[in-house]
């Protein structure tokens, strides 16, 4: 956890067990029978676990559903005591306000947020619960209880994503710069070595066999090929990562960033190296964006395959912070191009509510290209995929 998360986190604590603290010397102050003091410990034991685990920061962020199933545990726990303790447990709408906030997606998380904190009023102005309160100190103690807490939670939230945006930033950049490299690698010293190659193969066609130095010659002919070869090998694989990989390590940010993560995937994901080198290249792209340039609460990453084609979406909610031309950068335009090489395409398509990036690559030969060096061939008609499994990270929407 980074310094600020850890911040928000000790803050949330002492809020909650402060606030809850308050509330049971509260409670205890008051003649009350046995049963119902029973009752009211068993609640004070119960409720600090249901609020930290309902405002718990990433990467200890509870998946979506269950932060669902705890808010309406959490709306039980709040009013159905109130028949018991009257107004001492009136203080515990901030909480439920605050939960609504970070749970409920807009608008209707600030109606039934606006909800919750008129009903400590109307409470009070009822015959359920008598105090010498007014309804306005109710009203205004829920009110700076929920911002307090949607505060803290929504800084610890911030500080996630700011951390695994820089750590995404930094690892785009590393790679950008060891492909680069890598590049210029592969063209000036493959090229180099390739022409030693060609010019000692044409000396030899030259030169009889019985020569002093035909024999040193193919020598240095065989070196410059295997030199070659290793030269393509280090710029191969060991620089650009599997699709496989970037998976792993896109569900681990999206994670720690506390945005819910769907992934579906084929049975049976086996690509050919350059497909699968793409197809990460454009995962790992995309998540860089996702973190760096969206306010997105989910994000779902798809995986599509039949015979002759494999396609990649990436679908998150996070559009209205940023214009679509923000996100169609430098990295994008790179990676359209290197889909267009392999005969594939990649687009993009916004809505009102989604962004989608979407990379679609053939399977087969490019026609003009040796099947061997694994590049696929042109556009195709797309055929029913084979069934897929299905896993997800946190559900399919986070606030």
């Amino acid at each position: 956890m980074t310094q600020a998360a850890k911040v928000a986190s000790l803050s949330l604590g002492l809020l909650v067990t402060g606030s809850l603290t308050l509330l049971a010397v509260d409670v205890l102050a008051q003649p009350l029978s046995r049963g119902t003091l029973i009752t009211g410990l068993i609640l004070l034991i119960l409720l600090p676990a249901v609020l930290l685990g309902q405002y718990a920061p990433p990467p200890y962020r509870l998946p979506y559903r269950w932060r669902w199933g705890l808010l309406g545990l959490q709306a039980l726990l709040t009013y159905a005591p109130v028949l018991l303790f009257e107004y001492r447990w009136l203080s515990l709408l901030g909480f439920l306000a605050g939960a609504v906030l970070l749970t409920v997606p807009r608008p209707a998380s600030l109606v039934i947020a606006v909800a919750v904190a008129a009903s400590g009023p109307l409470l009070v102005n009822s015959s359920l619960v008598s105090t010498h309160r007014s309804g306005m100190s109710v009203l205004v103690s829920t009110v700076i209880t929920g911002s307090g807490v949607y505060a803290v939670v929504h800084l610890a939230l911030l500080a996630a994503r700011l951390q695994a945006s820089h750590s995404q930033a930094a690892r785009l950049a590393e790679h950008r710069e060891r492909a680069r490299i890598a590049q210029d690698l592969h063209d000036l010293v493959g090229a180099s070595l390739i022409s030693i190659a060609v010019q000692s193969d044409s000396a030899l066609r030259g030169m009889p066999a019985s020569a002093p130095g035909h024999r040193t010659l193919s020598e240095v002919a065989a070196l410059a090929r295997r030199a070659h070869a290793e030269v393509r090998d280090l710029t191969g694989d060991r620089v650009h990562a599997r699709l496989r990989t970037e998976l792993v390590h896109a569900q681990q940010l999206l994670a720690q960033s506390g945005i819910a993560a769907r992934t579906t995937l084929p049975a049976r994901l086996g690509l050919p190296g350059p497909v699968s080198h793409c197809l990460g290249a454009v995962l790992r792209e995309g998540i860089g964006n996702v973190l760096q340039h969206s306010g997105a609460t989910r994000c779902e990453i798809e995986v599509t395959l039949d015979r002759s084609r494999v396609r990649l979406r990436i679908d998150n909610d996070g559009v209205t912070p940023v214009p679509a031309a923000a996100r169609a950068g430098s990295g994008l335009a790179s990676l359209r191009f290197r889909t267009l090489a392999l005969g594939g395409r990649l687009g993009t398509e916004t809505t009102d509510t989604c962004f989608t990036l979407t990379a679609e690559l053939p399977l087969g030969p490019v026609a003009g290209l040796p099947s061997s060096a694994g590049q696929a061939g042109p556009a195709g008609p797309w055929e029913s995929p084979r069934p897929e499994r299905s896993r997800e990270l946190g559900g399919a929407c986070s606030r």
